[in-house]
């Protein structure tokens, strides 16, 4: 077990690597294992929990047992750039099943429907970062939590689809039907 965190993953070319706590070297972490653990993409600065075996070009994650989000908290927020996104708290909006339309890494931003509702759900690239993600693929089941924007409906948090089963098992907690 190799406790680390993510140094970069591309969905593009499929892999990424971790650098562990026990400093021997980064470990290489490949598209199909982080879909084993039901995730597309994986956020840089992410913390990280893997097996890994070693090979004749060096050692590679075999399966993962856990992904935390980077921590992002500060003891005094920051003041927000004129480009940041700033979402307000939807902690007390249910947790949605939804459907990625389209997401578009380059540009920062795309769309998820809502499972039994056509309308788009804006998503910004600044949020997935927040919940530990780096990119969307379309047809990615995810679950949101949706605020009412300035242009309509956008994603305040989005988590993927294994948070939301978690969130049902968890005593007190539920997520929406």
């Amino acid at each position: 077990m190799i406790k680390g965190q993510v140094k970069w993953f591309d969905t593009t070319k499929g892999y990424g690597f971790v650098v562990p706590d026990d400093g021997q070297g980064d470990v290489l972490l490949h598209a199909n294992v982080l879909r084993n653990f039901g995730r597309s993409s994986v956020a840089e600065g992410a913390l990280i929990t893997i097996e890994a075996q070693g090979t004749d070009r060096g050692r590679q994650a075999v399966t993962i047992l856990e992904i935390d989000t980077p921590e992002t908290a500060q003891e005094e927020p920051a003041a927000p750039r004129p480009t940041e996104l700033v979402v307000g708290d939807a902690s007390d909006q249910p947790l949605l099943p939804a459907r990625v339309k389209w997401f578009d890494k380059t540009k920062g931003f795309g769309f998820v429907n809502v499972f039994g509702d056509g309308d788009d759900v804006f998503v910004h690239m600044e949020v997935l970062r927040l919940y530990g993600l780096s990119d969307l693929q379309p047809g990615e089941a995810v679950s949101v939590r949706i605020l009412q924007g300035p242009r309509g409906k956008m994603a305040a948090e989005v988590h993927s689809w294994d948070h939301a089963q978690l969130a049902d098992a968890a005593p007190g907690k539920t997520a929406a039907n």
